[in-house]
């Protein structure tokens, strides 16, 4: 396997289980604090702060995996 191939099946990797991962956690974490985007119906303040907290794990998670997985 190539240098290139190894590198972007690395970067690929470290995308789609950060994100899953940190999407979770996410979700966990506003759970704790009574919030619920995925369980709730409506688009109130309590579902659009769990959403953000959803799409903050992705990015964080994503993040983290990279700066683990990939090393320059």
């Amino acid at each position: 396997m190539s240098k290139q191939t190894e590198a972007a099946l690395r970067e690929g990797l470290a995308d789609g289980i950060g994100f899953i991962v940190g999407a979770l956690g996410g979700w966990l974490l506003g759970q704790q604090f009574g919030l619920d985007f995925v369980n709730t119906p409506g688009y109130g303040l309590p579902q659009i702060a769990s959403l953000v907290l959803i799409v903050a794990g992705s990015g964080l998670g994503r993040w983290l995996l990279r700066r683990l997985l990939i090393k320059p």
